[in-house]
């Protein structure tokens, strides 16, 4: 049954997602520049939203692998969908109250991934697709930042070695600025894509067109584009403090060297396709550029607490989405169900953002 209302509630969900990812992604793109002082925060949280705005307009391969290429697209429905970015939103917000940068990426795979075997079960998921376009790549990218990041810091540590540090210090600041120009371009890519794939996916859904002739309508990529052009200039500040911080003590070459190779990875999966996680690529590149220095330099807790949260993320946000589809399902197949989750979840974040501002003046704590 095709529904007008619940298509709108869906659509709503998704830009709502594209929010939360920009403002817990925030600190992918920006917290190098303002741990070393190369932008203030706000100059950084800006160039940051208009690139990621602009960035989302140039590749549309990523989009076409979340709606085809882990799912089955000709057995979603609308109700599915809607779970599966209740489940990738539930997940950032937890992560993010705890500050940790998990990956909304992979948030949302595991979202739509729960509902959909929640919803059709095992056949409606391409398990070689979530394996060789999610899993893999996944895997390889953070390591492949590690060892980019760590070979620059080297070399450009043995080039200035004899140089005078303030002049070094002004240049890699200029750098930054380029360096996290170009990471959040690369971000805008690669994120802002996946919430169009989720819209596309209820667009088929709803009858609009076929799986076999999925595209992405000029609407949806400007509603998604500005969805996460916002979330970013709101700032997730929490974990531009973890990122920026508590990884390592990073001096402006290893803000310049970990920016750069987070953008050229990024790119390149943004290419082939593949919906990579820029926060574990990012925490990747930032953890080489302090490990080529010095092992000690990284605080390897805080690392192994953040890679615990990525193993979480496929599986915690599965579950939230699996949860969510069971809950709109009680109400039938209408917008009913979704609408009534849509109710709490925001008196929910109505809450939750009273308690915040009650706390402000607390420190905060990961």
């Amino acid at each position: 049954m095709h529904s007008d209302a619940l298509l709108v509630i869906v659509v709503a969900a998704a830009l709502a997602f594209d929010f939360t990812n920009g403002f817990h992604d925030t600190a992918n793109v920006v917290a190098a520049s303002i741990s070393t002082r190369a932008l203030s925060p706000r100059a950084a949280v800006t160039i940051a939203s208009l690139l990621n705005f602009a960035g989302a307009f140039i590749s549309l391969k990523v989009a076409a692998t979340i709606a085809t290429g882990i799912i089955d697209a000709s057995q979603v429905s609308e109700t599915i969908a809607f779970a599966g970015l209740i489940g990738a939103i539930t997940w950032n917000l937890t992560t993010w109250l705890y500050g940790l940068p998990s990956s909304s990426s992979h948030a949302l795979i595991g979202g739509i991934v729960g509902a959909m075997l929640a919803g059709v079960g095992g056949a409606g998921v391409k398990a070689a697709g979530v394996l060789g376009k999610v899993v893999i790549p996944g895997l390889i990218a953070p390591a492949l930042a590690f060892v980019v990041a760590a070979a620059s810091i080297v070399l450009i540590y043995w080039l200035i070695a004899r140089r005078r540090p303030g002049v070094v210090t002004r240049g890699f600041r200029a750098g930054q600025v380029v360096s996290s120009a170009m990471l959040s371009l690369a971000h805008g890519t690669n994120d802002a894509q996946k919430t169009m794939g989720v819209i596309g996916l209820a667009l088929v859904a709803h009858g609009d067109f076929t799986a076999q002739h999925f595209h992405v309508p000029t609407w949806v990529v400007v509603s998604a584009a500005s969805a996460i052009a916002l979330g970013t200039f709101a700032g997730g500040w929490r974990i531009i403090r973890t990122v920026g911080m508590r990884i390592i003590k990073m001096d402006t070459a290893q803000g310049f060297v970990s920016q750069g190779a987070g953008a050229a990875v990024i790119l390149a999966s943004s290419h082939f396709g593949y919906p990579l996680s820029s926060t574990h690529v990012i925490s990747g590149g930032v953890m080489g550029a302090g490990a080529a220095k010095r092992v000690s330099a990284v605080r390897w807790g805080v690392a192994g607490t953040i890679g615990v949260a990525w193993a979480l993320t496929l599986p915690g946000a599965g579950l939230f989405g699996a949860l969510a589809w069971w809950l709109a399902d009680v109400f039938g197949s209408g917008a009913l169900g979704p609408l009534l989750i849509t109710l709490v979840a925001g008196g929910v974040l109505a809450m939750l953002a009273l308690l915040r501002r009650v706390r402000v003046s607390e420190p905060v704590r990961v």
